[in-house]
Formats: structure tokens, sequence, C-alpha cells
């Protein structure tokens, strides 16, 4: 009788290139979508504070982070705006401005670098004065009159050139109404990201501060985004999104929710993502800064953790770092 297991799976763990061959998941700059705030002020780059090594950029930037974002392999971006409260009212009726700034910005990066992926939000709170996803009447979200504005923005952008529009609302019924939309506008090419699995989280934080709605926000989210307590409810949100015409979901928080991604890309077998958002980059960057963690392999470590879930891709603002430091393993 043996004295030991025949199988020792340390074998396998020993060496580096071993540890290669049998690798699972792996991380590429194809798997990574940067998260980009825009701003329609002068300032070329004004640092957000509660995201250390994050910038708003203007119009100017935003091209030059796009063609730095083609060099290291990052094959989309999206894009999100800080609106000058000037322009902002209870309708958000600047988020469906052809002028405004993220059109421009979407053409002017098509403009400059054509071959890379435009996804931009579909949504109102950047732009209303009460912060919310939604029209507001009496205290509450208005779901179907907020579809309609919806369907405008969407219109607007994917007009400007953008080739993914992403409602993030969780309005019921919005990917439908957006799907129908496009396709009588002509636009049959241009590709729905659905905020399918969006959690009230306590996680958004640094990022409403980012766009500038923290301080707008009356209430909460809580009557229209999902319940973190709930896996069940997250499966018919995105069945009702795929009917409707979704051609990729997303779930939002990242890593607090792996559970839901393997879940979802288990059932559906859809491109399925993942938002890496703004409070798990601000706990990252905070911890690093103050030498708790090894920011590179927590970083890294990471993103390789939404690829073992089941996720396609990631929208991150480690993006570029990323990108980098793959480039410099090659």
């Amino acid at each position: 009788m043996a004295a030991f297991p025949a199988t020792r799976l340390r074998r396998t763990r020993k060496t580096d290139w071993s540890r290669r061959l049998v690798r699972e998941n792996r991380l590429s700059p194809d798997d990574l979508i940067w998260t980009c705030i825009l701003s329609d002020g002068d300032i070329p780059r004004d640092p957000v504070p509660s995201m250390p090594g994050v910038d708003r950029v203007n119009l100017d930037e935003i091209v030059k982070d796009a063609q730095r974002a083609k060099a290291l392999g990052i094959p989309a971006m999206a894009i999100f705006p800080h609106i000058n409260p000037k322009y902002k009212d209870a309708a958000g009726s600047e988020a469906a401005n052809p002028d405004g700034i993220v059109p421009r910005a979407v053409k002017a990066v098509k403009d400059a670098v054509p071959d890379m992926g435009i996804i931009v939000d579909a949504a109102l709170d950047p732009y209303t004065d009460h912060g919310h996803d939604g029209l507001v009447h009496d205290g509450q979200i208005i779901n179907d009159a907020s579809v309609d504005a919806l369907c405008d923005v969407a219109l607007m952008l994917a007009d400007a050139g953008a080739d993914v529009v992403a409602p993030s609302d969780m309005m019921d019924g919005r990917v439908g109404m957006i799907r129908q939309s496009l396709e009588r506008s002509g636009h049959k090419d241009v590709l729905i990201m659905s905020y399918a699995a969006k959690y009230a989280s306590g996680f958004y934080g640094p990022y409403r501060d980012a766009i500038g709605s923290a301080t707008a926000l009356t209430g909460d989210k809580r009557n229209y985004q999902m319940d973190p307590a709930n896996t069940d409810e997250a499966l018919r949100e995105v069945a009702m999104d795929i009917e409707e015409g979704a051609d990729m979901i997303m779930v939002k928080p990242g890593m607090p929710y792996l559970d839901i991604m393997c879940r979802l890309s288990r059932e559906y077998c859809m491109p399925t993502y993942a938002f890496q958002v703004s409070g798990e980059y601000a706990m990252i960057m905070a911890a690093a800064q103050n030498g708790w963690l090894d920011e590179r392999r927590v970083i890294m470590e990471s993103l390789l953790c939404f690829k073992r879930a089941g996720c396609d891709g990631i929208l991150t603002y480690f993006a570029p770092s990323a990108a980098q430091w793959l480039q410099e393993e090659q």
C-alpha cells in the first residue's frame, strides 16, 4: 500500500512553466473596456479626489486616451459625462442634445481612431438635477415616460456614431423600446449592452462624485435598482432583456457579485460583462497607497477573477494599467 496518495496536485504548481500549462483562465487586453470620465470643462485633466489616478478629461484628452487605448490593444472605451450643473434640469434634457459633450466626444474619437469601440450610457442621471435615472413625479420614478426619454437619448448617440448603447437605468421594458427605435431609424447594427443586473449598491459613491451627481441625488435608487439580497431576480431581469433584444448583458457592481456573473454566464451563454465600479477601484487604490496591498498584483488578480466567474470582458478604470502590464509580460 502506498504511504501517500498517488496524486500530488502541488506537482503542477511547482514551476512557472507547469503553472502556465495548466492555467484555466487568462486575461488579455481584449478583455478590457476602459471606463472614462468626460468633462465639459476647459481643464484638460481634472483629478477625481475619491479615485486616485482617475481624471475627468476634456474633449482633446479623450481623443488622446483613445489613441493610448489603441496602442495598448484595448478594444473599447465606455464614456461617462461630468456635466456643468447649469445644464441640468428635472427632465435631463441635455442628455438628448446632439451638440452635447458626449456626442461630440464620440465623433471626435471615431474620427481619430475609427476602429475603437465606443460604448455610451443611455442614461439620464448625469443630466438630472435630482440625480435619478428616470423622470420624477410626486417623488416617484415614472417608468414609461423615462423609457421614452431614453429612446431619444439612444437614437441621438447612435446618430453620433456610438457602437454600443448601454441603458443603465433599470426601467422595465427599456431594452425592447430602444431596440425598436434603433431598428426603425436604420441603426440595425448598433449593439445594446444592457445593465441587466444592476444592484442598488453602496459601491457607486466615488462615481457619483466623479460625475457630479452625488450632491444632487435625492433619496436612493432601491425602488428601481436590484436588491443585493436577490439572485433569482437577476435571471428574470436578464431573460427579459435578452428577449427584448440585448446583444450583451452586464452585472454591476463587479467583485461582490461574482456569483451572479457565474450563474448568468452558465444559464444564458450570452456575452457577459462585469463593471468593476468606482468603489472597488477606490478601495484597492486606497489600500495600495497605504502599503496594505500590492497594487499591481491585486489589480490583476481582481480582473482575472472576473474571467474565472465567466465574464467575457470587464469595464474597469484599471484598463490602461492592466493592458500595459500585460504587454510587459509578453
